[in-house]
C-alpha cells in the first residue's frame, strides 16, 4: 500500500515518556515502508533524525505514562507544538505496566528498594539532577487534550503504518480490532 502523498509535507514527531521504547521500535519496524512515509511527511524529533527538541509539527506521536515531574514537563511542551496529539500504546493511554506501581505508596517503594539492602548501607537518591517521582503513574489525557488513541503494547507496526496513512490521507484513522497488539 502506498502512503499518499499530502499537498504539503506534514511534520510529525515523536517523544516518550515513562516506558520501553516499545512504540518506538514498532515505529521503526514500519521498516522500508518508512522510505514511502517520507515522500509525504518530514521528521522532526524521532528515532529517525535525533532531532532533540520538537519544532511547530502536524502529527506528535508520544508513548510512555506520566511516572515523574520531568515527564509532565516534556508531555506539556510536546503538546503545544504539536497540532494533533496521538496517545500511541497502554503506557500513554492507561498508565500500562509503568502504573503497576500506583497500588503502592511511592515512599515505601523508594524505601524498600534502596535502604533494606542486607548490608544497611543504602541510601534514597537526593539529587536535584533526578525528576521528582508523582504520587503514581498517569496517563496523559490527565494533563493534556489528546487527539488520538492507538492502542497495543505496543502497536504492531501495521497499525502505525495504517493509522499515518489514513491521517496523512485526509482520512479520520480507523483501526480494525485485528490490528490491535498486546503482546
Amino acid at each position: 500500500m502506498d502512503a499518499p502523498v499530502a499537498q504539503k509535507k506534514l511534520k510529525v514527531a515523536t517523544a516518550t515518556l515513562g516506558g520501553c521504547f516499545g512504540c518506538h521500535m514498532s515505529l521503526l519496524d514500519i521498516d522500508e515502508r518508512l522510505l514511502t512515509l517520507v515522500e509525504a511527511i518530514e521528521f522532526d524529533r524521532s528515532p529517525i533524525t535525533d532531532i532533540k527538541h520538537c519544532g511547530p509539527c502536524d502529527i506528535g506521536l508520544i508513548e510512555g505514562a506520566l511516572c515523574n515531574a520531568e515527564n509532565v514537563h516534556v508531555l506539556r511542551e510536546f503538546r503545544s507544538h504539536c497540532k494533533f496529539l496521538v496517545a500511541v500504546g497502554a503506557c500513554a493511554i492507561n498508565g500500562g505496566l509503568p502504573a503497576q506501581r500506583n497500588r503502592f505508596d511511592v515512599g515505601d517503594i523508594l524505601q524498600k528498594v534502596y535502604s533494606d539492602t542486607p548490608d544497611g548501607r543504602a541510601r534514597v537518591p537526593n539529587d536535584p539532577e533526578l525528576p521528582l517521582l508523582l504520587d503514581k503513574v498517569y496517563p496523559i489525557h490527565d494533563v493534556v487534550r489528546v487527539d488520538y488513541f492507538i492502542p497495543g503494547c505496543p502497536p504492531s507496526a501495521d497499525a502505525l503504518w495504517k493509522f499515518l496513512t489514513d491521517l496523512i490521507g485526509g482520512r479520520t484513522p480507523r483501526l480494525d480490532f485485528p490490528q490491535f497488539h498486546f503482546d
